[in-house]
């Protein structure tokens, strides 16, 4: 099981299993995680395990959260990783992550008319949305992050987007861990295992409530659901179509 060692100054100050899916770190005793430190914020951030992967993200801390020594809003971690919280570090553990865990790299703006729009439309080789779709679906958007590489041996799974300016075109679920969603809107991540295909909310609230992904018309909650066959995601009002290649 994944761990965190937490330290303050190279003394060793306790250590923590990631027992449960989100667990919350800050100042305030009722977090998992307490640091009682005037540097630490009263819920500072938050690590959310998807099956064997760790993501941590910054709760809009007064003093951010740091990995390896940067400054991060959300990223997944990867073993050995140096989670800089306050004066103190939380080293994190975990020998069956994934190989590999990068920044969120690759961002695709779906429904943009933004430059932005330009790069989405290179991506998936349509052009962008003009005229009088582009005003309809401008408050529309969607990114994608593929940031690891997956383990061979499984069918790929893909998505069949079914709305929107890209409508009918299709992303292969490649890599061990997709991100999907509009940052500061509504995140969430497919995660490829030897089981399946695993979708798990990340982010997204409305009025201090989580507003989750919806599969087949209804809310998959805060733990992470096993996708079938010609399952239906609803994710930042794009509509996607899950399946396998065949």
């Amino acid at each position: 099981m994944a761990k965190v060692i937490l330290s303050l100054n190279g003394n060793f100050q306790g250590e923590y299993e990631l027992a449960k899916e989100r667990m919350t770190i800050g100042r305030k005793p009722e977090n998992d995680i307490a640091i009682n430190n005037l540097a630490v914020s009263g819920q500072h951030a938050l690590l959310l395990t998807v099956l064997d992967d760790v993501f941590i993200e910054d709760l809009g801390s007064t003093n951010g959260t740091y990995v390896n020594g940067k400054l991060i809003k959300k990223q997944a971690l990867k073993h050995g990783d140096i989670i800089g919280i306050g004066k103190h570090e939380l080293k994190y553990i975990n020998e069956n992550a994934s190989a590999e865990a990068d920044d969120f790299e690759k961002t695709v703006f779906i429904g943009s008319v933004s430059p932005q729009a330009a790069a989405m439309a290179n991506n998936f080789g349509q052009p962008g949305p003009t005229g009088e779709t582009a005003k309809k679906e401008q408050v529309q958007s969607m990114t994608v992050s593929q940031p690891r590489t997956s383990s061979p041996g499984m069918p790929k799974g893909k998505l069949h987007v079914l709305n929107g300016p890209i409508a009918g075109k299709e992303l292969i679920l490649t890599k061990a861990l997709t991100t999907l969603g509009k940052p500061g809107v509504q995140v969430a991540v497919i995660a490829k295992r030897p089981q399946g295909y695993f979708l798990t909310h990340i982010e997204g609230n409305k009025d201090g409530k989580p507003i989750f992904p919806e599969v087949n018309g209804e809310s998959i909650g805060a733990k992470a659901h096993a996708l079938s066959e010609h399952d239906i995601i609803e994710l930042a009002g794009i509509k996607m179509e899950f399946s396998y290649e065949n």
